[in-house]
């Protein structure tokens, strides 16, 4: 028993100094001069003529969407096939909220698949395309910022920030969309965003979409991936505008984002050779020296029923033969002299 349960304790913990466990470091993040790219991938149900898209930052900085973002008219209803790639997606968003451990094992496989990128349409329909689909990337300054799309193209100004807004009819608004893939920094196949695979219906014409995001910086080492990216949290918000009710602003999509001021270093750590090898010998020494004792133990108690069993048998029979002694001794005293 001793040695069985030795080897079974050995292989489970041989399986332990196997795997690998992702180890979480926090520090201040002192670079603040470097870029960061923001990577875009999102279809609004409203033609490409009709929005446009542009970030504009704390420092009155305007990077427009002619510096890396391409419009492509597309059918905003997806096929069968993109359906079900955004519901496993939206399934893996899932669980990613409840169990935080899904993310680690991500980080360690570090999949190569094309989970991130939306696959073509399988069928050639016949209508013509009624939504603009919004992809490719931009570098931003490390500094908080807002990107967003709304009507008519952006055009700079000397005081702020203009969008050519009149020329569209009123009835054509539509901020419907769906976010297939938005991320900061170089795209890793081991992270899944919490915006990707979102899709929102616009109840009304003049609705307004905002996401509010903070940014952290991630450094992840791990035996596949070795880069800088960054990860982000985000909460959101949904309103219709309406200036009689007192609810103004602006239709369309705004992401309001922030840096934060810590970064976050996420490395894959093993277990070293010598503490796997103090741990095996714990194992075995313990296992010999609670099995010894155990065994120790019972032979006590085993001893000393048997004794007080011995003891209960050959008392009497001892205490008969001292009887005939005492007899015998008593005769030979009492008996007569022949002579």
């Amino acid at each position: 028993m001793a040695f069985s349960i030795m080897g079974i304790l050995t292989i489970m913990e041989f399986l332990v100094y196997r795997d690998t466990r992702m180890k979480y470091e926090y520090e201040v993040d002192k670079d603040f001069t470097s870029k960061i790219r923001l990577n875009i991938d999102i279809t609004v149900a409203m033609k490409c003529q009709y929005v446009g898209a542009d970030v504009l930052d704390l420092a009155e900085t305007m990077v427009t969407s002619a510096q890396g973002l391409a419009y492509q008219p597309v059918i905003f209803d997806l096929s069968p096939q993109q359906r079900q790639w955004q519901r496993m997606l939206q399934q893996i968003q899932g669980r990613l909220q409840e169990e935080h451990s899904l993310q680690d094992l991500l980080f360690k496989s570090a999949m190569r698949t094309s989970v991130l990128s939306l696959p073509p349409r399988e069928d050639s329909p016949m209508e013509q395309p009624n939504a603009c689909r919004i992809h490719g990337h931009l570098d931003i300054n490390k500094v908080a910022g807002n990107f967003h799309i709304t009507v008519g193209k952006a055009i700079p100004h000397p005081r702020g920030h203009a969008h050519l807004a009149a020329l569209v009819s009123h009835d054509s608004y539509n901020f419907s969309h769906r976010i297939d893939h938005f991320s900061f920094g170089e795209p890793l196949p081991a992270i899944i965003n919490p915006l990707d695979g979102t899709e929102k219906i616009a109840e009304d014409s003049n609705q307004m979409y905002q996401y509010f995001i903070t940014i952290v910086p991630t450094k992840l080492n791990t035996n596949k991936v070795y880069c800088d990216t960054h990860q982000f949290s985000v909460t959101e918000r949904e309103r219709v505008i309406n200036h009689a009710t007192g609810s103004h602003g602006v239709s369309g999509i705004f992401m309001k984002y922030d840096i934060s001021s810590l970064m976050v270093t996420v490395t894959e750590d093993h277990m070293p050779l010598w503490k796997f090898l103090v741990r095996l010998c714990g194992i075995i020494g313990g296992i010999f020296t609670t099995t010894g004792m155990i065994h120790g133990l019972a032979e006590f108690f085993v001893d000393l029923v048997c004794c007080r069993f011995k003891l209960g048998m050959y008392r009497p029979h001892e205490a008969g033969q001292v009887d005939r002694i005492h007899s015998n001794h008593c005769t030979e005293t009492l008996a007569p002299d022949p002579l």
